[in-house]
């Protein structure tokens, strides 16, 4: 049954796929992000973390990428603390959580799930684990703190590597 809530949630994602399909594929992570409204946030913490030059080298990368919406599901106060040159340190890692080296892209994700028993376990480039798993007939991220992110939409291909766009910040243990 489709609810009106799944019904925005599918029309926002198609949305961002649409958008994401017209401008990523000549453009590398970090000017794919630049050149949508929705990874303002996303972009400034690369930004500040430093990262925007290894996110636009070759490659390739596989972006678990959060919207500003999931930026915004942070505890008050988390996100301008993190912004903050004494946490440079702490924001890189958060960041390259949602990084791993390769380009995997969904197919590829889906049936490592499948070959591990409905779990697939995903070494980071912060060297910290994500669990991939389905439920209710869609991919999610499980964190290491067992917080769940679901994949909005998949496979916006850049020229190194590929965005997977994510609901829910997710977060490594420190």
């Amino acid at each position: 049954m489709i609810t009106r809530k799944n019904l925005k949630a599918t029309l926002i994602a198609l949305t961002l796929f649409i958008t994401f399909s017209g401008v990523a594929q000549d453009k590398n992570i970090v000017e794919t992000a630049v050149a949508t409204d929705d990874f303002s946030t996303l972009v400034a913490a690369v930004t500040a973390a430093d990262l925007v030059d290894v996110l636009s080298s070759e490659g390739p990368f596989t972006v678990f990428a959060p919207t500003n919406a999931a930026f915004n599901k942070l505890p008050e106060g988390t996100l301008e603390s993190l912004l903050k040159p004494e946490s440079k340190k702490t924001l890189q890692t958060i960041l390259t959580y949602h990084v791993v080296a390769g380009n995997v892209k969904a197919a590829d994700l889906i049936g490592l799930i499948k070959k591990n028993n409905g779990k697939a376990m995903v070494k980071t480039v912060s060297g910290n684990m994500l669990t991939a798993q389905l439920k209710d007939g869609a991919a999610y991220l499980v964190d290491e703190a067992g917080n769940w992110s679901k994949i909005t939409a998949t496979d916006v291909n850049t020229s190194n590597g590929v965005i997977h766009i994510i609901d829910t910040v997710v977060l490594p243990k420190m």
